[in-house]
């Protein structure tokens, strides 16, 4: 009796002991499950996000390759547009130069048919000087005289507005841009180049020599 008391004891303890594996083999096959169905999940969501990464990306190029479409019309019209600014700037500034020439050529036929007028009335300015120069002093209160001498003011205040003007001589150093030198005279009073008597008046129009002055120079 004492020897199946103790059997059934001992049976009692294995079944015991057995237990606890059981539990933790059950308990640990429900966390291996577990694992893996969360691993599933987790592949079948990476599949689905990535799936739906390539719809939008096929969406994203989609839309680009429209936009690229539509840049491209604008391009093309950019292009129109930027053609006909370009062409419109040059017509622009060819018709400026063209203006500016023009101007330039006019003012200098203008200059040209001045300084010719000029030219012509000077000869008359130097009979007025010759025919004052020989007026006696006792016949300077004459009035003829007093009336051509006025006549020749005129005419030299009115050249004088147009842009005549006469070129300074005696006293002056000699300058062949503005002199032309008939005559050369020894004469230590004076300095070396230097202009001691006008034999004819010249004259400037603006800044161009339209005749140049007849001097005598001392050496």
């Amino acid at each position: 009796m004492e020897e199946l008391n103790k059997e059934e004891v001992t049976e009692e303890t294995k079944q015991q002991d057995e237990a606890p594996t059981i539990q933790e083999e059950q308990t640990s096959q429900t966390d291996g499950d577990m694992q893996d169905r969360e691993q599933e999940q987790a592949e079948a969501d990476q599949e689905q996000t990535g799936e739906e990464a390539s719809e939008e990306g096929a969406e994203g190029e989609v839309k680009k390759g429209l936009f690229k479409k539509k840049e491209k019309k604008k391009d093309k019209k950019d292009e129109q547009i930027e053609d006909l600014t370009d062409r419109l700037k040059r017509q622009m500034a060819e018709f400026e130069n063209f203006r500016k020439r023009t101007e330039k050529e006019k003012s200098q036929m203008y200059a040209l048919g001045a300084k010719s007028i000029v030219e012509k009335i000077l000869p008359v300015i130097d009979n007025f000087e010759r025919g004052l120069a020989a007026v006696p002093d006792d016949g300077k209160d004459d009035p003829f005289v007093d009336g051509m001498n006025k006549i020749y003011k005129q005419m030299m205040s009115v050249l004088e507005e147009v842009g005549v003007k006469p070129i300074e001589a005696e006293g002056k150093e000699f300058d062949p841009d503005f002199h032309n030198a008939v005559m050369h005279i020894e004469d230590e009073t004076v300095g070396e180049n230097i202009i001691v008597e006008e034999l004819q008046k010249g004259y400037m129009y603006h800044d161009s020599v339209v005749r140049h002055s007849m001097v005598k120079v001392a050496n």
